[in-house]
């Protein structure tokens, strides 16, 4: 396959930061067929999370647990400690029913005093990858909505159109507000938008999203949807599921078992 005049930029970019490892190059090449091929990396034709409440619920009752959270700033080089909620940069949270789901049917009111975790949603139609005039969103051959950082020219039009507030823009230079700087993954600059990306670079290493990994819980759920035998395609089929704001269409790749 012939490098084109922009795969060359991109790769010199991150060539000028240190940061272009074998892992990190394919997992945010546009043409992921790379990275799918190697063969400890996980295939799958459209990823997705089951999150079973309860389960989580029960382990943030007992002590608090963020080890999902955790994992997933340390794993992404997430800054922490920004002042503000407007500065504040979330790959996964923790959110309120009435958040994460408003305007739900009265009949799950008894959920409202349970956390939820949310994160972006990996939509199977995302309103974020048709208005980004860069294509720096796009979504990937396995249904991962994907963010090249470095063609990001900090528009927000991504944001505005995400019905999840699943977004993040730094507002200012994150890499002071990084307590320990992992080389492995590439940090952000100023003006950028970044969000969640299921752990593609971990997905092309053979290893599970990090915040999967770091669930002692077990109430984070990862396979391939496609794949009626996966362990999520058995959980959402066993259990009562609900998706955010199905209403509006983008079809979320994220499922709550309640």
């Amino acid at each position: 396959m012939k490098n084109t005049r922009r795969d060359f930029l991109k790769a010199a970019g991150l060539c000028s930061l240190g940061l272009f490892s074998k892992p990190v190059k394919d997992a945010f090449a546009q043409d992921e067929s790379a990275y799918s091929r190697r063969p400890e990396a996980l295939v799958g034709k459209r990823w997705g999370m089951a999150v079973d409440v309860k389960k989580c619920a029960e382990k943030v009752e007992k002590d608090q647990c963020k080890d999902c959270i955790a994992a997933c700033h340390v794993a992404h080089n997430v800054p922490t400690n920004i002042e503000g909620p407007k500065e504040e940069i979330k790959w996964i949270w923790r959110t309120t029913y009435e958040h994460a789901f408003p305007g739900l049917d009265a009949k799950y009111t008894h959920l409202e005093d349970l956390p939820f975790v949310v994160l972006c949603n990996h939509c199977d139609n995302p309103p974020c990858v048709r208005v980004c005039p860069t294509k720096a969103t796009f979504v990937a051959k396995d249904g991962i909505v994907m963010m090249d950082f470095h063609r990001c020219i900090g528009c927000r039009y991504c944001m505005a159109a995400c019905p999840f507030g699943s977004r993040s823009f730094n507002f200012k230079d994150p890499r002071p507000f990084i307590p320990e700087i992992r080389t492995e993954f590439p940090t952000r600059m100023r003006g950028v938008v970044e969000k969640c990306n299921f752990c593609a670079e971990r997905l092309a290493e053979g290893l599970l999203p990090a915040c999967v990994d770091a669930c002692k819980a077990k109430a984070l759920i990862f396979g391939d949807l496609a794949d009626p035998d996966s362990e999520v395609r058995q959980v959402i089929r066993e259990n009562y599921t609900i998706r955010r704001k199905v209403y509006l269409g983008t079809q979320p790749s994220v499922f709550y078992v309640i």
